[in-house]
């Protein structure tokens, strides 16, 4: 076990070579582990250094030595211990190999590899506990790292060619490995391995961009190098002893800066959906680049071949997951398939409904390019304003080689030997990008703009342009933003146009009003309590509501866009003006009249997260009510998969919308969740996701609280302190408890509540404990009309909202609960959260700046650095989140939510840099403490009943013999069954494909949205919304399918067909037979409202007979005596 000390009292700051050998002569060669001279904190002092030891006995006889008098020429040395490494967890392999060779390129046969760059002597060396490979070596007289993530790793091979005594290592890529170049290390550092800091990340070094261009490593192992059982750690390893031959290959890709995008050759074009296509199969390693010769090509071009056959084509083989090497045989082989059918192939895309776009998204990172899509999106205002142009609309998001979030230390590194501030390689790879463009065929793709959510994915629009329309022209549609001179706001209009919306009416400019702010000063800080909310009359609001699908009734309040305007639009019953907007909710100048709505108003389920038990704890909350809470949402979960009442409340509450309405409906006609396989799947993945959730996240649901969007009370009725919430019932029994203590009926509506009594609301993310306000909730008549939103005063020293995290009424969404056990015993004076003055610039915002801002946004974000910090410390300081480091860390984390608003960053302390993490953030690769506090606690109580995976058995043909429900048989279903199956066929094709595409395992994780894992290049919180539009459009497809040709049809026995189809033995297994799939369900449940009726008519039918028998037996019975 290794120790650090300091070692005050040099003469001068002295190189690390000569302290180390100093020091060295009294505990012997090869003691120091790391050492760093430095210069004394203040004037007059003398310089001191860090040592790090190999071993505590060699430190304390440093500190023994010093505490006797030690010197260093004439001057005496002091020592002490710190609680802290520099070097905190140093790497341990298990493996080395030495003067191994490597062969960079793709496997282009069973026995062939071409070889696109190769480089001998180079060490690799196996991290199996860190989960990464690395490989050293020097090119043109620099040193280089590549560290391969097992992520990244799909097999690997062995090949021992019979009679030779050659051995090659094939590790088959899925991802590149991360580049880092060694640069020159501090006269005043010492360190027996290269530190992490000296290692900086770089792009592909070789000529051609040859390592992005590869799918595949291969190592020839020097004769007699042990190599390890590496089945223990890669269960896909398997040894080979066929022949294997490398070939000097040649680079294939048609663009050399962005690799690999592979294009036809002169004379052949293509359609931008097939090239697109064919890229990403070659991305993917499905195809190998260098096998695309010039007649693979001719038969993708729609020139010699139907397009829809060459589409199908190539999206069976991207869903067979195997790298075809004979591309142009298997095609040809498909073809032939095709014109025996005497029909075209089945569309692979699901039909979508209106405001819902396909669009082609493209992810680069350090070394290569991964093309993806089209993808289901909810369509913004540019892409309805241009939808005859989508496909030369493109997403580009900048990724880390694994497809995860890039930091900001890999586009800027910060030594502790050097106050200079650098750029990387990756820093201009970004810029250039953005500047220069993407060319995908005969499509220039340039920088368009970027949303506020893309900004902070690190993703952009991208726009190719045409004749009569350029990304600039577009920019110039979007509104005026001239007078606005500051880039980061700048930025932020221009995307404000981007945001995901339902279009509803036009709306003329004389059927809006402006009405003034609610402002009010306070030593010369303006606060404004209307920021970002106006009103909206119910005649207008009802039909706002209609063209969002919402029939049965209207919302309080909606999100929107109109015109450079955007905020909340709460209803006044006493308007009859459409709209009544604020200038706060005016951000630029712009002509277009059509009214947006991004969200609204309704029921959502509240949980408590880690930053909130944090704040809550801090302010006095026991850690036993926490515990009880969890305790009482896991025992939640536990009871739907056995208790049908308690599953259709736990539903309803924790998760509303159309799965819960499926599965409400199954429940309540006397199906068991532990029965039914549909039913039981769906259950349990739902129970698993939230286990999940509650282990990383401590994501625990909260019946007695709401999320809830804020909205102003314009009738000033409230005074400072108080809230209205009114609530809409969720959950058959959820207020049969003591809640009904806080809340009583509203005389508007029986089915709503008012809450009354002590509340507190929140708003994440929120760090600081003065971002949790305890409020009073009071009835107020005249608010009556405002359901499922809180409302504030627009009365005090300072809007409720701005203490809550610097949060306003503009769409902000907030964590209100009246639970008594939960709202905290005290309360702290909020924090400031005025934002730093904004740089103004003398110029109008060029684009070029835009894009360096966007570039400098990923350096300067600090967020998930200073959220993670804060966790520790709250979890370590005695006084949790009120502790000095935690209060400014809050700080900076106001400064850095602002950045891309203010464009001013955050710079983090050394001090406030954590090395230690507790054990519940579940950071393997990082030193690990068990945490006392209640986070760890909560961890530590579900760690073994979380499941990572969802545990759903497979539908088998014994599962349908023992489940197969005779009551869903209607007279003349049989009449329908050859459409059923055909239509069975279609809907899991494009299931599959849906579930392949994005990475998730089970049908239960896609149908429900409670998924547990995705493919890599999606992330499991921010693409549900999106996995959830592809299943919901899927859905109407399957069901305007049903309704086809529906004139005469017995639609009862037409969805007595599709259960049929789906559930009966005799159909198991007839489904995706090529594709290797599991039999899926979820087919006759699209029609499930036709279903229910069948199975509850047949209920009634032996309801009736049971009561006619009993008559029948009462009256014999009677007529005996």
């Amino acid at each position: 076990m290794g120790k650090t000390i300091s070692l005050f009292g040099f003469p001068n700051v002295l190189s690390g070579e000569i302290v180390k050998e100093f020091i060295e002569q009294y505990t012997g060669g090869g003691t120091v582990v790391a050492l760093e001279v430095r210069e004394p904190k203040k004037k007059g002092s003398r310089a001191y250094a860090i040592v790090q030891f190999t071993n505590t006995r060699s430190a304390d006889k440093i500190i023994t030595l010093a505490n006797q008098k030690l010197y260093f020429g004439r001057s005496y040395l002091k020592a002490e211990t710190k609680n802290f490494d520099l070097v905190p967890n140093p790497k341990k392999y298990e493996h080395v190999m030495e003067g191994v060779t490597i062969y960079c390129g793709c496997q282009t046969s069973k026995e062939k590899f071409s070889v696109l760059w190769e480089r001998e002597d180079i060490t690799v060396k196996f991290g199996f506990g860190l989960r990464k490979v690395y490989f050293f070596m020097s090119y043109h007289a620099l040193e280089y790292k590549l560290e391969l993530f097992y992520e990244n790793i799909l097999k690997i091979e062995l090949h021992r060619p019979r009679g030779q005594t050659a051995k090659f290592l094939l590790i088959q890529l899925l991802g590149a490995p991360r580049i880092y170049k060694k640069c020159e290390q501090s006269v005043y550092s010492y360190f027996k391995e290269t530190p992490e800091d000296q290692w900086v990340r770089a792009t592909d070094f070789t000529s051609l961009n040859q390592i992005g261009q590869s799918s595949a490593l291969c190592l020839e192992l020097p004769y007699g190098v042990p190599l390890l059982d590496l089945v223990e750690y890669f269960p896909s390893y398997k040894e080979n002893q066929a022949p294997f031959i490398l070939e000097t290959g040649f680079p294939f890709s048609c663009i050399l800066d962005l690799v690999p995008i592979v294009g036809p050759p002169d004379g052949i074009e293509l359609p931008y959906k097939i090239l697109f296509k064919i890229c990403i199969l070659v991305q993917e390693g499905y195809l190998a680049g260098p096998t695309l010769d010039i007649n693979f090509f001719r038969l993708v071009d729609p020139q010699f071949i139907h397009i829809g056959c060459i589409e199908h084509a190539l999206e069976k083989l991207y869903h067979l997951k195997e790298c075809c090497y004979e591309p142009g045989k298997w095609l040809n082989e498909e073809y032939i398939k095709y014109r025996r059918l005497r029909k075209l192939p089945r569309t692979p895309t699901v039909k979508l409904d209106d405001g819902l776009v396909y669009v082609h998204r493209v992810q680069i990172t350090p070394c290569k390019v991964y093309f993806c899509g089209p993808e289901v999106n909810m369509s913004n205002r540019v892409l309805r304003e241009y939808r005859q142009d989508i496909e030369n609309f493109l997403r580009v998001s900048f990724v880390d080689e694994e497809l995860g979030k890039m930091f900001s230390t890999d586009l800027s590194p910060r030594t502790p030997f050097s106050s200079e501030e650098r750029r990387t390689q990756i820093y201009s790879r970004i810029l250039s990008v953005l500047r220069d463009g993407i060319d995908i065929g005969n499509k220039k793709f340039d920088f368009l703009a970027f949303s506020s959510s893309q900004l902070r994915d690190n993703s952009a629009w991208m726009f190719a342009s045409r004749n009569g329309r350029t990304a600039a022209d577009i920019r110039n549609d979007m509104g005026n933003f001239r007078q606005i001179r500051n880039v980061a706001k700048y930025a932020a209009r221009l995307g404000q146009s981007f945001s995901s919306s339902t279009e509803t009416l036009s709306v003329a400019r004389d059927d809006i009003e402006v009405i003034p702010d609610v402002e009010i000063f306070q030593r010369k800080t303006k606060y404004v309590f209307s920021d970002g909310i106006g009103k909206m009359s119910d005649d207008f609001a009802r039909r706002v509501a209609k063209k969002c699908g919402l029939k049965s009734s209207t919302p309080s309040a909606f999100q929107i866009r109109y015109g450079g305007y955007k905020g909340v639009v709460a209803v006044d019953p006493t308007s009859w003006t459409k709209m009544s907007l604020r200038p706060s909710m005016c951000k630029f100048e712009c002509d277009n009249t059509k009214l947006d709505v991004l969200a609204w108003s309704k029921y959502q389920p509240c949980f408590l997260n880690r930053q909130l038990i944090t704040l809550l704890s801090t302010l006095g909350v026991n850690d036993f009510i926490f515990e009880k809470k969890q305790r009482e949402a896991v025992k939640q979960l536990d009871t739907i998969l056995t208790d049908p009442l308690r599953a259709q409340d736990a539903l309803e509450l924790m998760s509303p919308g159309e799965n819960t309405n499926i599965l409400k409906e199954m429940l309540m006609c006397g199906y068991k969740p532990d029965a039914e396989p549909f039913l039981s799947m769906m259950l349990q993945t739902f129970r698993a996701a939230k286990l999940f959730e509650i282990r990383t996240k401590t994501r625990v649901f909260v019946p007695r609280g709401r999320s809830m969007m804020g909205c102003l009370d314009e009738t000033r009725t409230l005074e400072y302190g108080e809230v209205f919430v009114q609530i809409s019932e969720a959950g058959n029994r959820s207020f049969r408890d003591n809640s009904l203590l806080v809340i009583s009926k509203s005389d508007s509506d029986q089915g709503n509540r008012i809450v009354k009594g002590e509340v507190f609301v929140a708003k994440n993310p929120c760090l600081h404990p003065g971002d949790v306000r305890v409020l009073k909730a009071v009835d107020v008549p005249a608010l009556h009309h405002m359901v499922d939103c809180v409302v504030f005063p627009q009365k005090g020293m300072r809007p409720h909202p701005n203490e809550c995290s610097g949060s306003d009424l503009d769409g902000d969404i907030y964590f209100v609960c009246w639970d008594p056990d939960l709202v905290p015993p005290r309360q702290i004076p909020a924090m400031d959260y005025t934002p730093a003055p904004t740089v103004e610039l003398d110029h109008d915002v060029t684009i070029e700046e835009v894009e360096e801002y966007f570039t400098n946004y990923i350096v300067n974000d600090s967020l998930g650095i200073i959220a993670n910090a804060h966790t520790v410390f709250a979890d370590t300081e005695p006084e949790k989140a009120l502790s000095a480091p935690c209060v400014r860390l809050a700080e900076l984390f106001s400064i850095a939510v602002d950045f891309n608003k203010t464009g001013v960053p955050a710079e983090i302390p050394r001090e406030l840099r954590v090395q230690t993490y507790p054990d519940f953030m579940e950071k393997p690769d990082k030193p690990t403490y068990k945490s006392e506090r209640v986070i760890g606690k909560l961890f530590r109580a579900v760690k073994d009943i979380a499941p990572e995976t969802s545990s759903t058995k497979s539908f088998t043909k014994e599962v349908a013999l023992r489940s197969y429900d005779r009551d869903l048989e209607v007279d003349g279903f049989r009449d329908y069954l050859e459409d059923a199956f055909d239509y069975k066929t279609e809907y899991d094709y494009k299931l599959g494909n849906l579930m392949d595409y994005y990475g998730i395992k089970t049908e239960a994780e896609l149908l429900s949205g409670s998924i547990m894992k995705m493919a890599k290049s999606f992330d499991r919180r921010k693409d549900a919304e999106e996995v959830g539009l592809a299943v919901r459009a899927l859905r109407k497809e399957a069901r305007t399918w049903f309704n086809t040709d529906a004139e005469g049809d017995d639609v009862y026995a037409k969805a007595s067909a599709w259960y049929y189809v789906t559930y009966h033995h005799s159909y198991w297994g007839r489904y995706n037979m090529e594709m290797n799939r599991e039999h899926f369900i979820s087919f006759p449940w699209c029609v499930y409202d036709k279903l229910i009726h069948i199975k509850k008519d047949k209920a009634s039918n032996r309801r009736a007979l049971h009561l006619s028998s009993l008559e029948r037996q009462f009256s014999y019975g009677l007529n005996l005596r």
